[in-house]
């Protein structure tokens, strides 16, 4: 069933409702490209409409304001040429194959995020369907899309939205993500969406020609903070609630992962993040919608469960704690944030056993305490992982872990987390190893990508470890064409593939079943030696996990308890060998 939105145009049988919210003009005329031009009315509250018979979908129009300016549809669907150019009206109508699709439970899933221009030679979304089977047979349940809301250029990783209800054009039209999605689905596998809901673009947005979107009360690393709590603030907020439950429904999307919601300030009550999770979860109370956040602040009051278990609000969290100590521990890299997770098996064991390794403690890099308690929520809170873009993209180069640290190293913190009680996420090509770097890229006019050049060298500056002059210019096509992935390599890498492909089979077999029981978890490391040994107290079994992340091999006591799920080679009831990792249930 399609919802009803308030913001953007509604097409019907004979005409088209034009509607834009501009508190700040009292005259705004549509223009539709060779038809001619209507005054829209003005309404309460700021809004103005006009209906106009006997346009259809695939009409073009743009929005004209006092002084003559030509502005595309705050709520475009789609912006066939660019963020600059005019919306196009779009028919919302789709034959889905699988309309009975009702999602997959959050303990069965397993993610891949992956970036929709660099996944294939094409990036398009009609490109990206030609691998699905692939995941399918890695044992993917879930692919996460890095932002798609129309952004300025040909390429850039999807953070500098300025029309978010408007899939970017350079993937294809609105239809086809639609059956990237149907094509999703009918292998059993989840789509979640990343969205921007903490600052909009440079390039592109008009919304403060119309309305109050900004406050100036809010300042984040983008400059001026949404207005989601200031005086037009309610209208601010539902443009960004619809949009939410815009994804979840005309695309079908399975699930959002919201960007940096630290920077979503909000002094009033309820906080945004709280209204936006009640309004999504009340707009679906039958499929299962599932709610990721990314938050530098790890609040855990914002992954709480009721008294069944079910979040209140948000599903899972990205638990950047688990990749930093993991990181660590397979490169033995300590500089920038990495430099307070020296102590890696101490921050590893908290991770894991609790979620956040920082739950109120002062971090040193941030120069300021971090987190609050977490070990009172189910382990499928966090969500684990050794790669994604933003770890990648922040280095210099954009260089991948397997580049230039050893390959065993990479294979035991593999098995770790992917096996771990908490959700698994993979970066996409990790999977066999791939290579190919992931640089932060962008396409702006010339002025603007001067600036971006210019900050990404003091960025890396401000970042121990890495050479400025290392970094490839951000804004080439020649930095966003080395992103992209290089398929022919599976061949290659096989046995790799191989190896992602049977731990993610003992996870769906061995460690799904048991996820719903944690009960408590307990974790020892050794002062004098890297052996790490943790258990997990299930209703009906013990999951054990004893690892040696090192390059050494390890004496032990005893053989590893209970039957085996996973083992590496090396390990006996005397020693564990370097790099040696096994799993199992007792």
């Amino acid at each position: 069933m399609l919802h009803s939105f308030a913001f953007g145009p509604q097409v019907k049988e004979d005409a088209v409702l034009f509607r834009v919210w501009a508190p700040l003009l009292e005259r705004v005329l549509v223009r539709i490209e060779q038809r001619g031009e209507w005054t829209m009315q003005p309404g309460q509250d700021g809004w103005h409409m006009v209906e106009v018979a006997h346009v259809r979908a695939g009409d073009r129009y743009k929005f004209v304001l006092p002084d003559g300016l030509e502005v595309p549809d705050p709520a475009s669907r789609f912006q066939p040429d660019d963020v600059h150019g005019p919306s196009e009206l779009v028919d919302p109508r789709f034959e889905w194959r699988t309309d009975e699709w009702q999602g997959l439970r959050w303990q069965d899933i397993v993610i891949y995020e992956l970036h929709l221009g660099a996944f294939t030679q094409t990036g398009t979304f009609l490109s990206a369907i030609e691998k699905l089977d692939h995941l399918q047979r890695l044992g993917i349940t879930a692919i996460q899309l890095m932002p798609l809301s129309d952004f300025r250029g040909r390429y850039g990783w999807g953070y500098d939205g300025v029309l978010p209800y408007a899939p970017d054009s350079s993937y294809g039209r609105p239809e086809e993500l639609k059956m990237l999605v149907d094509a999703a689905h009918e292998r059993g596998i989840c789509v979640f969406l990343d969205v921007v809901y903490n600052h909009f673009g440079p390039d592109g947005n008009y919304l403060p020609l119309l309305a109050p979107i900004f406050s100036g009360r809010h300042e984040s690393f983008w400059g001026k903070g949404l207005n989601y709590d200031g005086e037009g603030s309610r209208f601010v907020r539902d443009f960004v609630i619809e949009n939410a439950i815009y994804w979840l429904s005309e695309f079908r999307m399975d699930g959002l992962r919201l960007d940096a919601v630290h920077a979503m300030k909000d002094d009033s009550d309820p906080h945004i993040l709280t209204e936006l999770a009640d309004r999504v979860r009340r707009a679906f109370p039958d499929r299962r919608v599932h709610l990721i956040l990314e938050n530098e602040d790890n609040q855990s009051s914002l992954l709480a469960r009721d008294n069944g278990g079910r979040p209140c609000h948000f599903t899972a969290q990205w638990n950047d704690d688990i990749h930093h100590a993991l990181h660590v521990a397979a490169t033995g890299e300590t500089f920038g944030y990495y430099e307070d997770y020296i102590d890696y098996r101490s921050r590893l064991c908290r991770a894991l056993c609790e979620g956040f390794a920082f739950q109120g403690e002062h971090m040193g890099y941030r120069g300021r305490s971090r987190g609050s308690p977490s070990a009172h929520l189910p382990p499928t809170a966090f969500i684990c992982f050794i790669q994604n873009h933003d770890q990648i993209g922040n280095r210099a180069r954009g260089d991948r872990m397997v580049c230039s640290h050893s390959l065993e190293a990479i294979k035991a913190i593999t098995a770790i987390y992917l096996l771990s009680p908490q959700i698994p996420m993979l970066f996409m090509g990790e999977e066999w190893g791939a290579v190919e770097p992931f640089p932060f890229f962008c396409d702006f006019d010339e002025e603007l990508n001067r600036k971006v050049r210019l900050g990404r060298k003091e960025e890396l500056r401000r970042l121990p470890g890495f050479h400025a002059d290392d970094a490839p210019d951000p804004t080439s096509q020649a930095t966003f064409r080395s992103a992209k992935l290089r398929w022919e390599a599976i061949e290659a890498n096989e046995a790799l593939a191989d190896y992602y492909r049977l731990l993610i089979r003992l996870r769906h077999q061995k460690i799904v079943p048991l996820l719903y029981q944690a009960r408590s978890c307990t974790a020892a490391h050794g002062a004098d030696h890297p052996l790490i040994r943790i258990q997990w107290q299930m209703e009906t079994a013990t999951l054990h996990l004893v690892a040696n992340l090192s390059d050494r091999a390890v004496v032990q006591t005893g053989p590893v308890p209970g039957q085996t799920i996973f083992a590496s080679d090396g390990i006996t009831d005397n020693s564990i060998g370097p790099w040696a990792v096994a799993w199992s249930l007792s």
